[in-house]
């Protein structure tokens, strides 16, 4: 007679950012400045190539406005300000400013391999939780320990926003 393997509940943890919603972000920033009296004549531009954004404007003050100007588009586009890797503030020709932002997407083994002893650590009996790839896969025996584990998970701050997808019965 064959044994019927019972699925055990699982989730997967992920930190992704979701580009698109980048681009728009970065579309309404640049648009603002552009309207905005004070970033007249300051140049002050977002461009994006990849997981990098580039911020450039003629003097340091407008900089930081201007990505004061990309943190409040970013948040109403519920992108997480977590996923913001802010580089210094660099000169630029002629006394203008530059800074790079790079996205935080994925689980760095590091990450993982922290991710992993919390759960180990504060997670529920039974609960397993392993590295694959760029995510974690955790599984329990009863559903309520994931709903916990996901709790935990929410409550500490690992600097990346975490999301928990694939929740599976």
């Amino acid at each position: 007679m064959p044994t019927i393997l019972k699925h055990m509940p699982t989730f997967d943890i992920v930190s992704e950012v979701d580009l698109q919603e980048v681009r728009n972000a970065v579309d309404q920033a640049n648009r603002e400045a552009a309207t905005r009296f004070d970033f007249k004549n300051t140049d002050s531009t977002i461009t994006i190539a990849d997981l990098e954004l580039t911020l450039s404007s003629s003097t340091e003050d407008r900089l930081r406005a201007l990505y004061q100007v990309l943190e409040e588009k970013l948040v109403k586009r519920q992108v997480s300000l977590k996923s913001l890797d802010p580089g210094k503030i660099e000169e630029a020709s002629r006394g203008a400013a530059r800074q790079k932002i790079t996205l935080k997407a994925g689980l760095s083994s590091d990450l993982a391999k922290q991710v992993n002893r919390f759960l180990k650590e504060k997670g529920p009996k039974g609960l397993n939780s392993q590295t694959q790839g760029d995510q974690i896969r955790v599984t329990a025996k009863k559903r309520d320990d994931l709903q916990d584990a996901i709790a935990l998970l929410k409550a500490e701050d690992f600097g990346v926003p975490l999301q928990f997808t694939n929740f599976r019965d």
